[in-house]
């Protein structure tokens, strides 16, 4: 029986998911950091460098053209300056023009010059022409085969200055690596709450797979995490209080077998010993008694189980509460025909709607009803009415009525204020425990109190229209 406990079960279950060794599965907190740094930087790098590519190649031509008119009229007086000297001193006019300006200035054939289709014809015709890849300045002086070199116009790509990286990388490389800082203190202080609430939910989880049922999860420093947890600590409550539950439920079961058991066994050992007609009759009465009765418990317990295990799915139904309410006490009535039974709908509206379920609300008119049917002396009294936007009904007997101070644990699982155990009384606590049941279900309660015939009262009240979605 062991293999087969549903404790057990459960706890195997969760053991599936527990790490066989401390250090398997774990993430440290810098390897988060890491993962999660590359990835936003390596994503904002792509997109940068995607814009940037777009920017650049959107305005090269607006730059070129920016630069070939602001160049035009320096190109113009150097190609004056030029043809006021003979051909043969070029080269020195060139030399001595170099030293005014801050870039080159080189004089070369036109067949020497290799370019790319397009700018050649632009060369030829006499346009002043921009190569951005060489960052070089062409033009064709006037006429003749000679071509006009200028530049690099970059200062930083002059080879008569010292080599250093350009300005533009240089501030690239700054901006970048300044953005790069930033990211990874604002990334730190995102992951690292991340990391603590993950570290949090997983000892939680393992303390848990370990059967350490009253183990919660803190509550979460990032609000990502406070679902999260919330579900973890509710499934951890839930599993804990069905643990509890089934544990109560199966050693009060254990209990409860045993006294019908036991007289079964006494009823067939004195079946054995008599052979008075009237005597094994009434044995045989007793055993079938015997029977109804774990009968009885079999059902209550089940239906309790079904309850506390989970909340079963409201199916509303809006009926005539009066016609309903009178069928449920008629199919409780045949149950004792020596007590009076009354019910009393006067307070009711004609033709009263009630929105309930029509399978598990039974459970609750019903129960009440048995309840005070084992108590009750003479007389039973049922009474409904409307009471603001709530249904009333009251169940009160002539019995020896409920203490003020256990009038809340009445409604607990196996829960006996009389510590008799004669079955017409001793019942098995679970009755009025599935009342609350219903009764919460429905979004109402159930209360005891004492009745003005002098035994007890009991009061239910649910919302006369439920509003669900």
């Amino acid at each position: 029986m062991t293999g087969s406990n549903p404790n057990n079960r459960l706890l195997s279950i969760l053991g599936r998911y527990t790490p066989a060794a401390p250090w398997r599965g774990r993430y440290s907190l810098s390897r988060l950091f890491l993962s999660f740094y590359l990835l936003v930087m390596g994503s904002f790098v792509a997109v940068a460098f995607f814009a940037d590519f777009v920017i650049s190649t959107s305005v090269k031509g607006i730059t070129d053209d920016y630069t070939s008119r602001f160049m035009h009229g320096t190109i113009v007086l150097i190609e004056d300056e030029i043809f006021r000297r003979p051909r043969s001193e070029w080269p020195k006019t060139i030399k001595m023009l170099n030293n005014k300006f801050s870039y080159r200035l080189a004089i070369v054939e036109r067949w020497s010059l290799k370019v790319p289709r397009k700018l050649a014809e632009k060369i030829d015709n006499g346009d002043l022409v921009i190569d951005s890849d060489s960052d070089l300045l062409y033009h064709r002086l006037k006429q003749t085969p000679q071509i006009l070199i200028v530049g690099p116009l970059s200062p930083d790509a002059n080879p008569d200055h010292p080599r250093t990286l350009p300005l533009e990388l240089r501030i690239r490389l700054l901006t970048w690596s300044l953005i790069g800082l930033f990211l990874a203190v604002a990334v730190w202080f995102w992951v690292r709450p991340v990391w603590r609430d993950l570290e949090a939910l997983r000892q939680t989880a393992r303390s848990l797979g370990e059967g350490h049922f009253e183990t919660r999860a803190p509550e979460a420093r990032s609000r990502a995490f406070d679902l999260l947890t919330e579900t973890l600590n509710g499934m951890a409550e839930r599993v804990q209080r069905l643990i509890a539950t089934q544990k109560e439920l199966s050693s009060a079961i254990s209990h409860e077998l045993r006294t019908p058991i036991a007289r079964m066994r006494f009823a067939l050992e004195m079946l054995a010993e008599t052979d008075e007609p009237v005597e094994r009759e009434r044995l045989w009465k007793m055993m079938e008694e015997d029977l109804d009765e774990l009968d009885n418990l079999i059902d209550s317990s089940l239906t309790y189980s079904r309850f506390e295990r989970e909340q079963p799915e409201l199916h509303l139904s809006s009926v005539d509460l009066a016609s309903w309410l009178e069928n449920e006490v008629d199919s409780v009535r045949i149950l004792n025909r020596s007590l009076e039974l009354t019910l009393d709908m006067t307070a009711l509206p004609e033709q009263q709607k009630a929105e309930l379920d029509t399978k598990s609300m039974p459970y609750a008119i019903t129960n009440l009803i048995r309840n005070a049917i084992k108590y009750a002396k003479s007389n039973i009294a049922i009474s409904a009415k409307i009471v603001g936007n709530q249904v009333q009904i009251n169940v009160d007997d002539d019995g020896i009525g409920i203490p003020p101070e256990e009038r809340k644990r009445v409604f607990f699982a196996f829960t006996r204020l009389d510590r008799s155990r004669d079955r017409s009384t001793g019942g098995y606590g679970l009755g009025l425990a599935i009342v609350r049941q219903v009764l919460e279900q429905h979004g109402g309660t159930v209360t005891a109190g004492e009745s003005p015939q002098g035994g007890a009262r009991f009061t239910l009240r649910w919302p006369v229209l439920q509003n669900v979605t």
